[in-house]
């Protein structure tokens, strides 16, 4: 499984911002006649990873049908942008679905999704940096279903073989760059890593920089930190001791891990399942992330259950998304499909039962979350062009082109 960031303005309307849609899908300042009493059927969109996903979901979704006398039919949608875009642009979107965090702020100018998040009781109990992925106009606006962060995920055998002990997993760039010097063979890549910002944008938080300031009202992509950053990992590059999965003729950092072409890689806790059911003879330990010159850093990934404005059914809705988000059933969906809990409360839990995962747990108390100004998702595409071309390019201009195209979207958004 791979996290990819998705363009659902381009599906929906081709246009490069969301909101420019017409009125009759995301402009609409009305939401439908609300229905708080008797039976209601409530009908849930998700963008499964797979039958475990969407059997859990279903499990959850009938617990709640049986114990509220409500129905509840869960869609697992073969393409959520697509279908999604045209159910909310059509006037008549599923109850509940799936937001990213990518497009979230493209829905939430369009008016698309109902805020409810700062009426839920424990809304405190998912982490700032959650919260503010999923707030907009200083509203939280829906719950975030799960999370998940970036660490180092190391070969053991290769690394044993390498003359490397536990006391030598990388603490800093400097140790990095060494133990993957030390891995790299004729057939092996000491790292591999993604060549777009949800991998490399680890590297920028560590070195203090960041593609926009805290509150995401300027762009600072243009910053000496951020220079540093993609200067070091363009050494890597060229130095051989890091390559991008095609490189190594594979589609994700996890498969060339899992294929040992590479003796490390940077991923997500979603690479625990890929690597379970894919390549389960691999060893393999997963560590923190290295510290960079200013800090710990990696990033943080997450959806939130939306409801839909345009829904007949808010309070059931909003009823259905707490039951999906109490700490025990967060627990049982991170079992079931290799996300983390995005409730600090149920961390701890996870934790014990899975302690193979503690560096990614550890890794959400300082975790960067992502950009969400509407309309953002087209420059962070270019920019991921212009990371794959980074080996040869000037990481200066790959960063005042990022911040030229930043500053145009921001402009249109605000």
């Amino acid at each position: 499984m791979k996290i990819r960031r998705t363009a659902i303005a381009t599906a929906v309307c081709g246009g490069f911002l969301l909101t420019a849609c017409s009125s009759s899908g995301f402009g609409s300042d009305s939401s439908a006649e609300q229905k708080t009493s008797g039976k209601q059927d409530l009908t849930v969109m998700i963008g499964s990873s797979g039958d475990a996903e969407t059997n859990a979901v279903k499990a959850a979704a009938s617990a709640w049908a049986k114990k509220t006398g409500n129905k509840v039919t869960v869609v697992p949608a073969q393409n959520l942008d697509q279908q999604l875009g045209q159910a909310l642009a059509g006037g008549s979107p599923p109850d509940v679905f799936y937001v990213g965090s990518s497009v979230f702020a493209n829905y939430a100018k369009g008016n698309s999704l109902y805020a409810y998040g700062d009426k839920l009781p424990e809304k405190d109990d998912f982490s700032e940096t959650l919260r503010k992925s999923f707030s907009y106009d200083d509203k939280f606006v829906c719950a975030p279903k799960d999370s998940s962060t970036l660490a180092l995920a190391v070969n053991t055998k290769m690394w044993k073989a390498a003359g490397l002990t536990d006391a030598d997993y990388p603490k800093s760039w400097d140790d990095l760059a060494k133990t993957a010097r030390k891995l790299t063979t004729d057939k092996v890549s000491g790292l591999v890593l993604s060549s777009s910002y949800d991998r490399i944008g680890a590297f920028i938080k560590q070195a203090g920089g960041g593609i926009t300031n805290a509150d995401q009202t300027k762009i600072t992509a243009d910053s000496p930190a951020n220079v540093e950053a993609l200067t070091y990992v363009k050494k890597l590059l060229t130095d051989g001791v890091l390559k991008f999965p095609k490189q190594v003729d594979t589609g994700w950092g996890g498969e060339a891990f899992g294929t040992e072409k590479a003796a490390m890689t940077i991923e997500g806790n979603w690479l625990t399942g890929a690597m379970s059911t894919d390549y389960p003879s691999v060893d393999y330990k997963v560590v923190p992330l290295p510290a960079g010159p200013k800090d710990k850093g990696t990033l943080s990934f997450s959806t939130c259950w939306g409801v839909a404005n345009k829904s007949a059914h808010h309070d059931a809705a909003v009823s259905l998304v707490e039951a999906f988000t109490t700490a025990e059933q967060q627990v049982t969906f991170a079992g079931a499909y290799g996300v983390l809990p995005s409730r600090t409360s149920a961390l701890e839990s996870f934790q014990q039962k899975h302690p193979q995962d503690k560096a990614f747990v550890d890794g959400a108390a300082y975790a960067q979350g992502p950009v969400t100004v509407p309309g953002f998702t087209k420059v962070l595409t270019q920019f991921d062009t212009d990371l794959a071309e980074l080996a040869t390019a000037d990481p200066k201009k790959i960063l005042s082109d990022l911040q030229a195209n930043g500053e145009q979207v921001l402009k249109s958004a605000n």
